[in-house]
């Protein structure tokens, strides 16, 4: 029999998960626009100096990809999405800020509101998805049916996790303890769930 190697301790993990999230938040202070997501859309900023106006960007929004940046220079952002977006609820604009300068903003809409990114263009670096917590998400903007599934998924990865059973392989458990509680002639000792 193989050994197995052994699970990290509570404070090996705090450490690892500390360490990653200290090399993640690195890559992405390297790159020239900032980004955030709910469950359902991003938003990419990248700051302009003040002199440049719209007409001076070139920012092309695709349902598979991206480009922004000024016209003539090396785009800000470039790249293919990890996933498809919904081009007609996507847009961008040119803000002036306090500061004097200017942001560049660019919503983009997810065609699947179910999924967290790890990046917004598939050449960047990732983030780790399963640290997102729900409180940075608007989950109570979503209806009903959406918000149980985005709800349901948050659980079951918790559980898998923790090393215990998803939703789906509890329910199932109870209707194998249901059906032997009923049928107490028959022998279940072979039985598998699956």
């Amino acid at each position: 029999m193989a050994d197995r190697a052994a699970s990290p301790t509570p404070s090996e993990r705090e450490r690892i998960d500390k360490d990653a999230k200290a090399k993640e938040l690195e890559e992405q202070s390297k790159l020239p626009y900032k980004w955030t997501q709910t469950i359902a859309d991003l938003e990419v900023t990248a700051q302009i100096p003040a002199n440049f106006k719209g007409k001076d960007l070139d920012v092309k929004i695709a349902k598979n990809s991206l480009k922004a940046g000024i016209k003539g220079q090396e785009p800000i952002i470039e790249g293919t999405f990890p996933h498809p977006i919904l081009l007609d609820d996507s847009t961008w604009t040119l803000d002036t800020q306090p500061t004097g300068g200017k942001e560049l903003s660019i919503q983009l809409a997810k065609a699947n509101a179910m999924e967290w990114w790890e990046h917004v263009v598939t050449s960047a670096p990732r983030i780790d998805v399963t640290k997102i917590s729900p409180e940075n998400s608007k989950l109570s903007d979503l209806d009903g049916e959406t918000r149980g599934m985005v709800e349901k998924m948050m659980y079951d990865q918790r559980q898998k996790e923790a090393g215990k059973p998803t939703s789906d392989e509890e329910k199932k458990a109870e209707i194998m303890r249901k059906f032997q509680a009923q049928h107490p002639e028959m022998d279940f000792s072979n039985a598998k769930m699956s």
